[in-house]
């Protein structure tokens, strides 16, 4: 199986390359759905770290790095939330037995894709807002935000990893260091 390197930066912020990979007709036919995922989650966990860094760095404001960000946060989302539900949660439905589908695991968890990508947007909004210049009126507020997304991005992820993926029968990546 090929494996593919995914850039670890963009000019601006974070890297875009799930998505064009995620989409791409070749990576689909080289690339098991669970590696995709795998992939998935270390896209996320690095949204997660640059998002910690923002925090981590209040009051002090990189411009370059928030408007990057903010602008990869909604679309690295969508994306792969899309894939989620229309690749792997299919294929979790079918491991399941029936007492185990009617326990709603799977629409628990679109449930939060759709709490996550309106909560992306709001952050979205202020990381761009604050970037183009805005005032930061107050930095705890914004740390705060910031540590509620993607603290709750990272148990999600945490969720899939240990009882999403091995159902499947995919193996986890781990944790990147």
């Amino acid at each position: 199986m090929r494996r593919w390197r995914l850039n670890q930066k963009t000019q601006n912020g974070l890297p875009r390359s799930w998505t064009t990979l995620a989409s791409s007709v070749r990576a689909r036919a080289e690339m098991a759905p669970g590696d995709l995922m795998n992939l998935a989650h270390l896209e996320k966990l690095r949204l997660c770290s640059a998002l910690e860094s923002i925090a981590d760095g209040l009051p002090n404001v990189d411009c370059a790095r928030w408007l990057g960000t903010a602008n990869a946060i909604v679309p690295l989302l969508r994306d792969i939330h899309n894939f989620e539900e229309t690749v792997i949660f299919p294929a979790y439905k079918a491991c399941l037995t029936s007492a185990e589908v009617d326990l709603g695991t799977t629409g628990r968890l679109r449930l939060e894709h759709i709490k996550d990508q309106c909560f992306a947007g709001e952050l979205a909004e202020t990381l761009l807002a604050i970037g183009k210049g805005d005032p930061i009126e107050s930095a705890e507020a914004i740390g705060f935000m910031l540590r509620g997304f993607f603290e709750g991005l990272r148990r999600h992820i945490a969720f899939e990893r240990e009882h999403i993926l091995p159902r499947i029968g995919v193996a986890d990546a781990g944790t990147p260091g």
